[in-house]
């Protein structure tokens, strides 16, 4: 339910570009600024896939790694098992193969959900801070408040019939990644650690951070990405 904006408001997009890094963002569909169907049916795999290799192919990109939060560790996790000729590594913030119904509902209750269907989004977001019990920050608040309540609500209806990845396909990928989740973002802390076992890769754990606050602050999780980074770049 977040956007680009995400990204660049919290100091991911600086602290990359100062290790020399380029950085290129999008908001996925149904988010931000780019368009929002309100087909269920059109938020899967295939179309998330599409949209990567078009954003990848208008900027410039033949090889890249892959770092997503949430929902964009998904997609990245996706191209990898898909092997994406383009993909060096990919990074996980809060990742999990697990199925994607329950991964919604443990985010966002049904009643808070139910806000969307009811076009409302700033219902939406009063609503998920009453159920954490504290005001979310000012730049998530800004980037959930830029979304289209229908949009997103076709989102998570998509996204909740997204299935687990299974353990051989999970086998099958090749690219290096990193595994970073907030040690009380139960259950993506467990997944996590568990699928970076899998793979030999590594995991770090950011202590006390939820799912909500996994990305700030950012210079741990930039502590453990950039030298990843360049380890990999090496390599390649």
């Amino acid at each position: 339910a977040l956007s680009g904006a995400s990204w660049r408001g919290l100091g991911y997009v600086r602290g990359l570009q100062r290790a020399g890094h380029r950085v290129v963002i999008y908001d996925v569909r149904g988010h931000g600024r780019s368009d929002g169907p309100t087909d269920p049916a059109v938020y899967d795999d295939a179309h998330f896939v599409s949209d990567f290799e078009a954003v990848a192919d208008a900027a410039g990109l033949t090889r890249t790694h892959v770092m997503g939060y949430s929902f964009g560790a998904r997609l990245a996790l996706q191209l990898a098992v898909l092997r994406s000729p383009r993909l060096i590594g990919f990074v996980e913030l809060a990742g999990s193969p697990a199925a994607a119904a329950g991964e919604v509902h443990s985010v966002f209750p049904e009643s808070v959900v139910a806000r969307l269907r009811a076009d409302d989004i700033h219902g939406f977001v009063t609503s998920w801070e009453e159920y954490l019990g504290a005001p979310i920050d000012a730049g998530t608040r800004q980037a959930l408040l830029a979304n289209h309540a229908a949009s997103l609500g076709a989102f998570f209806d998509g996204l909740s019939r997204k299935g687990e990845t299974a353990e051989d396909l999970l086998r099958g990928i090749e690219a290096p990644s990193l595994w970073i989740a907030g040690t009380e973002d139960h259950p993506r802390f467990e997944a996590s650690r568990r699928t970076a076992e899998l793979l030999g890769a590594p995991f770090v754990p950011l202590p006390g951070r939820t799912h909500a606050n996994t990305m700030f602050p950012a210079q741990p999780v930039l502590d453990a990405v950039i030298p990843f980074l360049d380890r990999v770049d090496a390599g390649a």
